[in-house]
């Protein structure tokens, strides 16, 4: 080495940088990973960190204890806290579980004097929850977000309303409310005039449309609007006031209102660039007809439209960036969306009717209208499809033309009594090589879809995935092992329907995935007392046991198959608020 090159010394380390101006780079990086190294490099940074980090999402409520929050980032501007696992909104998970707010809403409400975005998901929110959280920061909140939440009633909802004078979005979507009256709508109404989101979708509370009207007078910058069911000529008034609507929801068609030409008074305004409609029908759905090329975002999974319906209202959408809709458009509607919607980011076809008597085979989505989709739709990043039949050549193709996909989600459905191709040991292998991209998969298939070779292959070729979801997958514990020497990302893990893995071979699986977090897992061979889940222990990991027929028979599954939840179910999960005192008396705390 030269003599007169420059020797690195200790001056020259991070910590001599100032505390000024490390805020301004940390105040540019906003990504939560980039962020959690940044905070281990030194204590200032550290320091740093915890003064300007402004949003924290707490991925799931028991995995820290609200204590600490406050702690680490007293300055926090905005909080996302999820609860109950996922299978809850599938009712996997008993309504009493836990996921309960109160405890974080406590600490809320007792700091925090930057808050102004709250987003809780899947939780239990009780009316006084909500109370004292409007009572310590209603003044200063901007957005409330109680996604999928339940305990709470429209009197929690009047208090929002009647306090929270700042609030731009409110969203409500899919919780269970307990409806004393719409009053509540009328207090928003009355009360915000800076309202821009207002969304109570998929709700069933009942509202008068003379409190929309009043709202789109009073709040001239309301772009979103999703609501529960209303008739469209109930709103005839509010879309004209309205004028800068861009985003709208929950609109219904009456059967019983008459003449279809009763729908043609109705006028969408001028810049609608997202439509979600209710039971609309072959003789409606010209009413949409005008403004179908600005459209970026149709749902039409609460419709009665038939495959046809979909070709020729698709065909009039050329600008579609997302598109959701139930199996009924088939693989001649995806050919359709393929031809046509070019600049497509996010497709999701669900379930539709399981009665085979109104089935037919233009109804079917099988690996014919998924290929069309992956060499039509170069674009697509997001896609979840309920799928009747699949081979291992349109997983292929997705692998060859979809390099943007970060979010692949299958269910094949038992609709079929044989598929075309299984096992999709070589389609799948080829779709996580080509999908570098990938974050999140879900793959849940029938027995026999995919061996322990290919369960191999996705542990192998899953570098980057975060999340995963597989069901009826491998063969034997050897699948499982082979599946867990890769996925050395995966943070969260969700099994289902895999009779044939052991506790033994679970715990062992799980040891082996370094970055897991999370996992949930129902349908295994358990024990009575889950003693096989032994070797799973390690520091800070909490394990949770639902024995064998502990739960009432329950109903739909995110599979769309009708079961009954008696299978075991584990939970473990890393947490710092060491074991939860709040469980009901069936969910048994291991080790």
């Amino acid at each position: 080495m030269n003599n007169h090159e420059p020797k690195l010394r200790r001056s020259t380390s991070f910590s001599v940088v100032p505390d000024e101006a490390l805020c301004c780079v940390l105040d540019r990086i906003n990504d939560p990973r980039d962020r959690e190294a940044i905070s281990l490099v030194c204590r200032q940074w550290h320091r740093i960190d915890s003064a300007t980090r402004k949003h924290v999402t707490i991925a799931f409520c028991y995995s820290a204890p609200p204590a600490m929050l406050r702690s680490r980032f007293a300055r926090l501007e905005s909080l996302k806290l999820k609860g109950k696992p996922r299978a809850a909104m599938y009712n996997l998970i008993p309504e009493d579980w836990g996921g309960y707010a109160s405890p974080w809403i406590a600490e809320l409400a007792s700091g925090f004097d930057c808050l102004k975005e709250l987003h809780l998901r899947r939780m239990v929110v009780y009316d006084e929850d909500i109370r004292m959280l409007v009572g310590a920061r209603g003044h200063a909140l901007q957005s409330l977000k109680l996604d999928r939440c339940s305990g709470f009633s429209t009197h929690g909802l009047r208090i929002i309303a009647t306090n929270c004078r700042c609030l731009r979005t409110l969203y409500l979507e899919e919780s269970t409310i307990i409806d004393h009256g719409g009053e509540w709508l009328h207090d928003l109404a009355t009360n915000n005039n800076v309202l821009m989101h207002l969304n109570f979708y998929m709700t069933e509370l009942k509202i008068l449309a003379k409190d929309l009207e009043l709202l789109a007078c009073n709040c001239k910058s309301l772009i979103s609007l999703q609501l529960s069911e209303c008739d469209l000529i109930a709103l005839i008034k509010f879309f004209k006031l309205a004028s800068k609507l861009e985003e709208f929801g929950g609109g219904s068609f009456n059967v019983d209102q008459g003449e279809v030409g009763a729908y043609n008074k109705v006028v969408f305004p001028p810049r609608l660039l997202s439509l979600g409609l209710f039971f609309m029908g072959t003789n409606e759905v010209s009413v949409i007809y005008p403004f179908c090329a600005s459209l970026k975002k149709l749902d039409l999974q609460y419709t009665f439209l038939n495959t046809e319906d979909h070709c020729q209202l698709i065909q009039k959408c050329p600008n579609l960036e997302v598109l959701e809709v139930r199996n009924v458009i088939g693989d001649r509607g995806l050919e359709v969306v393929s031809n046509t919607c070019k600049r497509l980011r996010h497709l999701r076809v669900e379930r539709g009717d399981d009665d085979p008597g109104q089935q037919n085979e233009q109804g079917r989505v099988t690996q014919a209208g998924m290929m069309s989709i992956a060499v039509g739709c170069r674009e697509l990043e997001y896609i979840a499809i309920y799928a009747s039949d699949i081979s291992n050549a349109a997983l292929e193709a997705f692998g060859t033309f979809s390099s943007n996909l970060r979010d692949f989600r299958l269910v094949l459905l038992d609709s079929e009594e044989n598929i075309t191709d299984l096992p999709l040991d070589n389609g799948v292998r080829a779709l996580l090589r080509g999908c570098t991209k990938l974050g999140r998969f879900a793959f849940y298939l029938r027995p026999g879809g995919l061996s322990d070779v290919g369960l191999g292959y996705v542990g192998e070729y899953s570098g980057n995935i975060r999340y995963m979801l597989l069901g009826n997958v491998g063969e034997s514990n050897m699948g499982l092992m082979h599946f867990a020497v890769g996925c050395k990302k995966l943070v969260k893990l969700e099994l289902r329907s895999c009779c044939w893995f052991s506790e033994h071979a679970l715990a062992l699986a799980m040891l082996q995935l370094p970055s897991l977090r999370y996992a949930w897992v129902q349908g295994y061979k358990a024990s009575l007392n889950g003693e096989g889940l032994r070797e799973m222990r390690r520091r800070y990991w909490n394990i949770e046991f639902i024995p064998p027929g502990i739960e009432e028979c329950q109903e739909a599954s995110e599979e769309g198959r009708d079961t009954l939840v008696t299978q075991p179910q584990l939970l473990a999960y890393y947490s710092l608020a060491g074991q939860r005192m709040d469980h009901p008396e069936y969910v048994v705390p291991l080790f």
